[in-house]
C-alpha cells in the first residue's frame, strides 16, 4: 500500500512538472516589470517602501468610533500621504488627519477629506474607470512617462502625485483635466528642476508637448 501510494505521488508529481515550468516564464516576467517601473521611479526604493507601509499604516490609524461610517482612501508618494473619501462629521475629519500626521516618516499630510454618506459602489467603480482613462491617456502621450505620475480619483476628482518637470506636470494636468469624467483635478506633484530631474531619473530628456484640445477644461487647484 505504501509503495502505491509513492508512486502515485510521483505520477501526479511527473504529470505536473510541464505546468510548473510553463509557470516560471510567467512570475519572472512579472518581477522583471516590477522590477522595472520600480527603477524607473524617481522616488528611491526605500522610500517606495516606506510609501507602502505608510498607506497602510494610516489605514490602521482611524479611529474605531468612525471607521463604521467613514469611507477614506490612504495614497503616500515621496512621503506625502493624501486623504480621500467621506467622512460623518468635522470631527472624524479632523481626527483621522491628526492620527494619520503622527505616523514617523509622513512630511506632510493632504486632507481631502468630505463630510457627508459614504460613496455608492457605483460611484466608486466610476471614479475607477476614470483614473483607468486618465492612465491609459498618459501611457499614449510619448513626451514623458506615465510611471512618474501617480493617479487616483475620488468623486470624480482626479489627483496627481509625482516627481516631474515643470512641464511634465503642464502635460500631465492637460491630460487629465480633458478626459472626459473629470469635474476637477487637484494637482499634488512636486516640481523639480531639469536638473535635479536628470539626476533622479534613468530616462533620458524627451521634447515638448503638444496639447490636446479639451472639451472643457476641468479645473485645476494646486496642493
Amino acid at each position: 500500500m505504501r509503495n502505491r501510494r509513492l508512486a502515485l505521488a510521483v505520477t501526479v508529481l511527473v504529470a505536473a512538472l510541464p505546468f510548473l515550468t510553463a509557470c516560471v516564464p510567467a512570475v519572472i516576467a512579472t518581477g522583471a516589470t516590477v522590477g522595472v517601473m520600480s527603477a524607473q521611479d524617481r522616488r528611491s526604493t526605500g522610500v517606495q517602501t516606506d510609501d507602502e507601509g505608510f498607506e497602510w499604516k494610516a489605514a490602521q490609524s482611524v479611529p474605531e468610533r468612525y471607521a463604521a461610517a467613514s469611507h477614506v482612501n490612504f495614497t503616500s508618494f515621496n512621503q506625502r500621504l493624501v486623504i480621500t473619501g467621506e467622512v460623518p462629521s468635522e470631527e472624524a475629519r479632523t481626527a483621522i488627519g491628526q492620527h494619520a500626521a503622527q505616523i514617523v516618516g509622513v512630511r506632510e499630510v493632504i486632507n481631502e477629506t468630505t463630510v457627508g454618506p459614504a460613496s455608492a459602489l457605483s460611484a466608486r467603480s466610476n471614479d475607477a474607470y476614470i483614473t483607468s482613462k486618465v492612465k491609459a491617456r498618459l501611457v499614449d502621450e510619448k513626451t514623458l512617462s506615465a510611471n512618474h505620475v501617480k493617479v487616483f480619483t475620488e468623486a470624480g476628482v482626479t489627483y496627481l502625485m509625482g516627481i516631474v518637470t515643470d512641464r511634465e506636470a503642464k502635460v500631465a494636468v492637460t491630460i487629465a483635466r480633458t478626459t472626459e469624467g473629470v469635474r476637477k483635478v487637484v494637482n499634488v506633484m512636486e516640481v523639480r528642476s531639469d536638473a535635479e530631474i536628470s539626476r533622479l531619473s534613468t530616462m533620458p530628456t524627451m521634447g515638448t508637448s503638444a496639447p490636446a484640445q479639451p472639451p472643457p477644461p476641468a479645473p485645476v487647484e494646486n496642493r
